[in-house]
């Protein structure tokens, strides 16, 4: 495919379809690199639309998420990245980098193909977790070379972004981080935290606790090993944040009201982000730029979208409301710059 247009085959949910990016060589040395594209087969070209980018130990899988915001008027798509779910290659380490500004490749060449499947619209990026650290940063990054408005960027959804390093104190101390820069320039991809057992997956997956079905391979109940390489790119990410950054662009940022302690206790885990410090991210969130609304969700999961029914119903009435907002902003400044 060209950066532009996109080979759309039939994915492997039903009603979608991706296209793969062919993204090079790996510079870390773990083969060839590719991205994934996915779209609702059923879409039509339209003034708005969404880019959905996951977390750490993620992919695309929430069909339910994507019905919500077509149902809102916006074109739905998502994007695999590099290691993760429909991009993961044999013999790569899942979601391992050294880097998170290379996802930023991945990032603009999805935005090219929606701009060039959609002309005029407008585009919503949607983070959750780790996603949403790196989107922000790209963003800014964007912004820093003023090409906010060439790639057709409206607006930022955040969910429960990673702002800061959960954990005692200890672990986000200059000594630690230093030591985790040394570590990973030898042995980049030793593991420092390997799988639980089963902790928030549990409360997420149907045949489990949870009530929704998805590949256990592309996203273990225990999650992916974290490497010495991938933690030290996080927290070069989270000192960037930490000193102000500005994605340009209004946002929304959606998170638990309070945190749980992960265990493998599923329902001690079912009303709270058991992943997250929520205190860090209502600390750090007016680092993401000068347009923010931050909206706590009473009893909300880490991915507030997965949460029990009625926090996630209260999840989606922000959003829905956010929305309305963002709709009514671009169509003010459309009509300002006819004018």
């Amino acid at each position: 495919m060209t950066p532009r247009q996109a080979d759309w085959v039939d994915d492997v949910l039903s009603g979608y379809q991706q296209a793969t990016m062919a993204l090079g060589p790996d510079p870390d040395g773990e083969g060839d690199l590719f991205a994934t594209l996915v779209r609702r087969a059923d879409g039509k070209p339209a003034t708005h639309t969404v880019l959905a980018v996951h977390g750490f130990t993620d992919y695309f899988f929430n069909t339910d998420l994507a019905d919500h915001f077509t149902g809102a008027g916006f074109r739905f798509y998502a994007l695999d990245q590099h290691k993760c779910g429909r991009s993961w290659r044999d013999g790569q380490t899942p979601h391992f980098t050294t880097d998170l500004a290379r996802y930023d490749r991945e990032l603009e060449r999805a935005v090219a193909v929606i701009a060039t499947e959609n002309p005029g619209t407008t585009i919503l990026v949607c983070g959750h977790s780790a996603g949403g650290l790196i989107v922000s940063l790209w963003l800014d990054r964007v912004r820093r070379r003023s090409a906010t408005a060439a790639l057709s960027i409206g607006g930022l959804v955040l969910n429960s972004p990673w702002l800061d390093l959960h954990g005692p104190a200890i672990l986000r101390t200059r000594l630690t981080s230093t030591a985790i820069g040394a570590m990973s320039r030898v042995r980049k991809t030793r593991v420092v935290r390997g799988t639980s057992k089963g902790g928030y997956g549990l409360t997420l997956h149907r045949d489990y606790h949870g009530e929704f079905d998805y590949n256990l391979e592309w996203k273990p109940l225990g999650g992916f090993p974290v490497t010495v390489g991938w933690i030290h790119a996080i927290r070069r990410g989270h000192a960037t944040l930490h000193r102000g950054l500005d994605v340009g662009v209004p946002n929304l940022i959606l998170r638990s009201d309070h945190s749980v302690t992960e265990s493998a206790d599923a329902a001690s885990m079912q009303r709270g982000d058991a992943v997250l410090d929520v205190t860090q991210i209502a600390r750090w969130a007016g680092c993401i730029g000068n347009r923010t609304t931050v909206a706590p969700i009473r009893d909300a999961k880490h991915d507030v979208f997965l949460s029990l029914a009625e926090p996630r119903a209260a999840a989606y009435d922000e959003l829905s409301g956010w929305l309305d907002f963002y709709r009514a902003h671009h169509t003010t400044a459309s009509a300002a710059g006819r004018g």
